[in-house]
């Protein structure tokens, strides 16, 4: 079973719904005028439904097929006009062109490696237009050395059990997600699923260089949310790049 196919089921359900919020303010925060916004790793699509209800136009997109099953359901439900996309960060060649560009919740750090965020960071400077905009966070060295290593988490609702433990990866600054799932089913009974999620970052000095040779001209550095340089225990990093 493939990463996130067991978690789109529940993903809404164990995730804070503040943390939507505080991405959905800080990007109002560094956006003049622009309305044409493309996200990246939509997940359920519960910020790609919040920036269309204030009036962006907005299309989402994420590999997981099973993801974007729940964010199109949710789009339904609400009656809200979101253009959902099954695909790839590392070609958006056919996609279009739009003002904003956003990749939250450490979508970055699920890339393999510095060559895939290089041309991820490549794709997006190609799709924005000119003046355009691109807002992504990403876990800080102080989170994936001190703060995830033997790190876990335990959820348990009526109909599922959810446990997360993390533990150091292979590669530097890396860490293993594994996450355990007891879904019941319509015999009353619970079934195990189980799935690997594998993440790593990289030194400030890294994605700033990345993002300037894609193209990027100025790049703004925040942490946790807010308006505020990273410290040594700042847990995620934002950008703001310009084009």
């Amino acid at each position: 079973m493939s990463a996130f196919e067991t978690f789109a089921l529940i993903y809404d359900q164990v995730m804070d719904e503040q943390l939507y919020d505080e991405w959905l303010a800080f990007t109002f925060r560094h956006l003049k005028k622009e309305k044409q916004l493309l996200e990246l790793a939509c997940g359920t699509g519960e910020l790609a439904l919040r920036f269309a209800k204030k009036g962006y136009d907005v299309t989402a997109l994420d590999l997981s097929e099973d993801m974007l099953t729940v964010a199109n359901q949710q789009a339904q439900s609400e009656q809200v006009d979101v253009q959902f996309v099954q695909g790839d960060m590392l070609d958006l060649s056919d996609i279009g062109s739009f003002e904003v560009v956003t990749c939250y919740s450490d979508s970055i750090c699920y890339l393999a490696n510095e060559e895939e965020v290089q041309t991820a960071f490549n794709e997006v400077y190609q799709v924005l237009k000119k003046d355009g905009v691109f807002l992504f966070d990403v876990h800080s060295l102080y989170q994936m050395d001190k703060v995830f290593p033997d790190y876990d988490y335990h959820y348990q609702a009526e109909d599922f059990a959810f446990l997360w433990e993390s533990y150091p990866g292979e590669a530097p600054h890396s860490i293993e997600h594994f996450l355990i799932f007891f879904i019941k089913d319509e015999e009353d009974t619970f079934t195990r699923e189980d799935e690997l999620h594998l993440e790593r970052t990289y030194p400030l000095a890294t994605y700033q260089s990345l993002l300037e040779k894609a193209g990027f001209s100025q790049v703004e550095l925040y942490a946790d949310f807010r308006d505020s340089e990273p410290t040594e225990t700042s847990q995620r990093w934002f950008f703001v790049c310009h084009k």
